[in-house]
This record gives C-alpha cells, structure tokens and sequence, in this order.
C-alpha cells in the first residue's frame, strides 16, 4: 500500500503545479493519468476563456478523451486539489473515470462530501478525497486571502 501512496501523492503534487500556474483563478489543478503515464492535465481556466465549464477538471477530461480517441476513461485516474463541484463530478462520474484522487474538500459545492453524486449513480469511480489535504488548503487560503485584501 506504501507503493501506491507514493503514486497518489506524486500525481497529486502533479495536479498542485498544475494549480500554481492559474493566474486570477480559483487555483485548482487536475491530472489524469492512464497505465502510469500523465494524459491530461490542466487548471482553471473560467476567467481566462470566458466560458463557465472551463473548470481543470473537464478541461483535462476533455484533453484525455482526445489522446485516447473514446470518451469513456474506464483505465485512468484523475487527481484533483479540489473537490469537484457537481457539473465536474458528473462529468468524472460520466467518462468513467476508474479513480478520482482529490485534495481539499469542498464544504460548499462538494460534489461527493455534500451533493453526493455517487448515490444517485451507478458509476464504479471510487472516491478518495483529503490527498495532500494542508497543502491544497493552504493554497486556497492564500489564494482567498489575498483576493479579500
């Protein structure tokens, strides 16, 4: 299990770079990896294109149905800093993600600790959520802060 922790927690890092280069953003990153190899990442991009659905997550999804040539992800893993919000979390739910990995839970729009998706699916994606929890939370906050000031 050490092994695959190591994996998660390296992805994760993967998804906080991702999140460090969004620039006027609510700073959150996403990665999908397939057979141990990143396919897809990406960060928030809403402010920038303009457009409400430019979230890291369908973004990155978009960009691995792409590489794959399927829309259906069935063998990867996506990690994510942030809990997705539902319109995300459908969509991760939809493409058949195998695993989501995620960081900070999201107490408002939580699409999996509040909205909980999965109950009203037959999705087999398994959730885990709290990955590199105080490093994603520390970048939110900073993040809050300083838009507050």
């Amino acid at each position: 299990m050490k092994l695959m922790s190591n994996y998660i927690n390296k992805y994760m890092q993967k998804a906080l770079e991702q999140a460090r280069q969004t620039e006027g953003e609510i700073p959150v990153g996403a990665v999908i990896v397939h057979n141990g190899k990143i396919i897809a990442q990406a960060n928030n991009r809403k402010e920038a294109d303009k457009n409400v659905t430019s979230h890291a997550e369908i973004l990155a999804i978009k960009t691995a149905s792409e590489h794959t040539g399927n829309w259906r992800l069935e063998d990867c893993d996506m990690y994510v800093t942030l809990e997705p919000c539902p319109m995300c979390g459908w969509a991760i739910l939809q493409s058949r993600i195998k695993n989501l990995y995620f960081g900070s839970y999201d107490n408002q729009y939580g699409a999996f600790s509040i909205a909980n998706l999965n109950k009203i699916s037959d999705s087999k994606t398994k959730v885990f959520g709290g990955i590199c929890e105080d490093e994603c939370d520390e970048m939110l906050k900073f993040f809050f802060n300083r838009l507050r000031k």
